[in-house]
């Protein structure tokens, strides 16, 4: 996975990185914040959010939890990747590790001002513009998908789980790897709903997601930062 030449200076790559990880975050929050805003709840949120957060909501957390808990989740799954490269990755594994951290304070930091900012719906014109935002925030998550696996400095887990399925497994197929890489969720969306049976999390944001995070990621891939190549990857 990581035996291709760089194409890129550090200096270049790491600037894609830091852009990728703000709008992941924030596109991230803006799934669980437009969600909440609107009663009843219809929107839901993207897909692994949606899990993490019903899952953090069985365990009657919060904002500050939530963070806790994509570490956590983030966590198990990276152990995920390195049983399906057949290896054990130490560097890989910290790579993961070093992602989360960043990541889940900017969960928190986006959580916690999105929250107060986005008042509730209560007209029509205020749903359509909350569904509009979720589904631009799960956009946004595959747009900086496609950004930070083109860098391949260091990967979400998840993220690292639907490369790994990607290349490994599926000749480059974003769309299949992303559906395939959604069954550690849908185990922990429906554990979280056996624990609290509250569907508040899941909506018509959470199905978008499921059928084109995956297809947006891989036109990301040639329409944004078109000239951006997949790093250190050798792609049949």
């Amino acid at each position: 996975m990581n035996n291709a030449k760089r194409t890129i200076s550090w200096t270049a790559a790491l600037s894609y990185f830091a852009f990728s990880l703000v709008i992941n975050s924030m596109g991230n929050v803006l799934t669980i914040v437009t969600s909440q805003k609107i009663h009843p709840s219809i929107l839901g949120s993207a897909y692994w959010t949606a899990a993490q957060n019903g899952l953090n909501h069985s365990l009657h957390g919060n904002s500050a939890t939530l963070s806790i808990v994509f570490f956590v989740v983030g966590m198990l799954i990276a152990v995920l990747n390195m049983v399906l490269e057949h290896r054990i990755d130490i560097k890989r594994f910290l790579g993961n590790l070093a992602f989360m951290v960043p990541f889940s304070a900017l969960i928190s930091v986006f959580a916690s001002a999105f929250s107060k900012l986005l008042p509730e719906a209560h007209s029509w014109p205020m749903v359509a513009f909350y569904i509009f935002l979720n589904f631009f925030g799960v956009a946004l998550i595959a747009i900086a998908i496609s950004i930070y696996q083109r860098t391949n400095i260091v990967l979400h887990p998840a993220d690292d789980l639907m490369q790994v399925l990607r290349f490994k497994y599926f000749k480059g197929n974003a769309g299949i790897a992303m559906w395939v890489s959604y069954i550690p969720p849908t185990i922990i969306g429906v554990i979280a709903l056996i624990m609290v049976p509250d569907f508040t999390n899941y909506g018509i944001g959470t199905i978008f997601a499921f059928l084109f995070q995956g297809s947006i990621t891989g036109w990301a891939d040639t329409r944004i930062f078109s000239k951006l190549k997949h790093q250190g990857i050798a792609i049949d």
